[in-house]
């Protein structure tokens, strides 16, 4: 007997979906530009399978948590661990606008993730690992709670990022003869973005095999430095700490001497261009 389309909508839902164009804009922000080149490399290379339980490390405001677990379909269960609350409560309402019951969120550290040891067949994380506090308690917890043959998949940003701005940033502290600052400076890049062969031997050292390294770029252009250090997202993940490492009653000069260099050297180029290198670490659990 055929079913028609009234009678089988339980089987279909999206068939009768209520979204609204006027509504979605509140949730239409899965692919922030600063995390979309890292996560769409990302979603390309998992290995894609049904009945899985996964976990996303570092899932902020969902993506690509949402757009994995739509990829991986409701006979799978995602989960994501973040600490920011703020942004666990957007997650979450963007996990009930679109209906999805396969993703559970946990409020708390990679460092501790609340699951059973092997239970989890896929972990990712879109540039995750770059903001916890101890990346080898998180391997560790990694390796804890994947199976054996599950795949580990993090995408990071490397030691080379923005060097246009990192070149300048030491060359005024040279200048000022802040030596002690240029010492903080490069002991902040190495915490935030370890070397690529330090995070793999330390993905390996708990159990893992890197079957793959995939390296790529992105660019930020903008006008001139002025436009980029009055950037949003500069300020907001970059400019505290930029600060932090100088004495209080140098930021102002500083940041005047960097700002002066760097529109004088957007106004040779024609732009001024922050480049973000990245990996794309893939592995499996031995």
């Amino acid at each position: 007997m055929q079913i028609g389309i009234a009678e089988n909508l339980d089987m279909r839902k999206y068939l009768s979906n209520n979204f609204d164009c006027n509504k979605v804009v509140d949730f239409y922000d899965e692919i922030p530009i600063w995390s979309s080149p890292f996560g769409i490399k990302l979603l390309d290379y998992i290995d894609y399978k049904i009945n899985i339980t996964a976990l996303d490390i570092g899932c902020g405001t969902g993506f690509p948590l949402i757009e994995l677990a739509m990829r991986l379909g409701e006979n799978s269960i995602i989960y994501g661990i973040d600490p920011w609350k703020e942004a666990i409560g957007k997650v979450k309402n963007k996990i009930d606008y679109y209906q999805l019951a396969n993703v559970q969120i946990i409020e708390g550290v990679a460092e501790s993730i609340p699951l059973d040891n092997e239970s989890v067949d896929l972990i990712v994380s879109n540039n995750g690992i770059n903001n916890v506090n101890s990346v080898d308690k998180v391997f560790y917890e990694c390796s804890r709670v994947i199976k054996e043959g599950g795949q580990f998949i993090f995408t990071f940003n490397t030691d080379r990022t923005m060097i246009e701005f990192y070149t300048e940033y030491e060359k005024i502290l040279s200048e000022l003869k802040l030596h002690n600052e240029i010492h903080l400076l490069n002991k902040h890049i190495h915490k935030k973005r370890p070397p690529v062969d330090e995070i793999i031997n330390k993905v390996e050292k708990y159990g893992f095999i890197v079957n793959e390294m995939v390296e790529d770029q992105f660019n930020y252009k903008f006008t001139d430095g002025s436009a980029m250090l009055n950037h949003y997202f500069i300020c907001l993940a970059f400019m505290e700490s930029w600060v932090k490492l100088l004495p209080r009653n140098k930021v102002g000069l500083v940041f005047d001497l960097i700002e002066k260099n760097l529109n004088e050297l957007s106004e040779k180029q024609g732009v001024f261009k922050l480049t973000i290198p990245f990996v794309l670490i893939n592995s499996i659990k031995k």
